[in-house]
């Protein structure tokens, strides 16, 4: 049996925050807001595993009124997510994410972001597939105003 799952995001770019994307911080000199790190790929990623099962999205799991998650480090968001995964019997087929920002150039993150993924997901590197785009001066990230990110999964029972 398999499952797929959609996920999206988007944070909003402001001064003195870190900049952190898959679990790896870039040097910019903005970050993204967000009650936690902030890392609009593992969040996108989340709310893909989530919904693949069926399970909400990551306000229902991880709420940003709850203190207890502020500045909560999204790769253990992510982890515990995939427990729910395993305790449900499924693995990660595969993954593709895009993220959508016009700065920083992100090409010599990737690997670092793919990697870090892959370890969290207990799967191989060669399953995740992360890409970077602009929107060509439009929309939010165009304007440097935030950051998107979309992502698709692909579960199967184990």
């Amino acid at each position: 049996m398999f499952k797929i799952g959609l996920g999206y995001d988007v944070h909003r770019l402001v001064p003195d925050r870190k900049l952190i994307l898959g679990g790896v911080e870039i040097p910019h000199e903005l970050g993204l807001l967000g009650h936690s790190d902030a890392d609009v790929l593992i969040h996108a990623l989340i709310d893909a595993l989530l919904g693949a099962l069926a399970l909400g999205d990551i306000g229902l799991h991880f709420p940003d009124t709850d203190p207890q998650y502020k500045g909560a480090d999204s790769r253990a968001l992510l982890r515990h997510v995939f427990s729910m995964v395993i305790e449900q019997g499924f693995r990660i087929g595969n993954l593709d994410a895009t993220i959508c920002a016009e700065r920083p150039k992100l090409k010599d993150y990737i690997v670092r972001m793919r990697r870090n993924i892959a370890t969290d997901l207990g799967c191989d590197i060669g399953d995740i597939s992360v890409k970077a785009t602009t929107e060509e001066g439009l929309g939010i990230s165009g304007a440097e105003q935030g950051m998107s990110a979309t992502c698709i999964v692909l579960l199967y029972k184990v």
